[in-house]
């Protein structure tokens, strides 16, 4: 799929797989994103391959100057990360439209709950009704270091 229609004129937003480009994507998560920083090439290859994948590109060129990923059941829940978009861009409202593209793609999934984790853009994010958990405590996480062992 293929839209332009909430998109900054010379830009587009596609689901396409195809035209990730991992080489990009990764780079930009790996050296620019607080949440994926030093984030292995294989380990992004496989998080790509196993997820939906959604990229905004400029029309001209084909370049993709913005990326988001999509871990889900396709039924019940979802997790919205790596939502990047290229310094160069910024500023023109690419990132919100790409969150606005990625939620109406999900929608008829008739999905129970997305979720996100974010230390920035909360406001954008808020424009497509995403807030604060309302029981933060009844969450739990376990993490492992960077060699997969689970931290104590």
């Amino acid at each position: 799929m293929t839209d332009t229609s909430r998109f900054p004129e010379g830009y587009e937003f596609s689901t396409d797989m195809a035209r990730i480009d991992v080489d990009r994507t990764h780079h930009w998560l790996a050296t620019d994103a607080y949440w994926a920083m030093d984030r292995p090439r294989d380990k992004h290859e496989r998080a790509v391959a196993n997820s939906l994948n959604f990229g905004v590109y400029e029309t001209a060129s084909g370049d993709q100057v913005a990326y988001a990923r999509v871990v889900t059941d396709q039924e019940l829940f979802a997790w919205l990360c790596d939502v990047y978009v290229d310094r160069s861009v910024r500023g023109k409202g690419i990132g919100t439209a790409l969150v606005g593209a990625v939620r109406d793609h999900l929608a008829p999934l008739g999905l129970r709950r997305i979720l996100l984790a974010t230390s920035d853009a909360h406001g954008v994010y808020a424009k497509f009704g995403f807030e604060p958990l309302d029981a933060p405590d009844d969450w739990m996480v376990l993490r492992f270091d960077r060699q997969g062992g689970a931290g104590a």
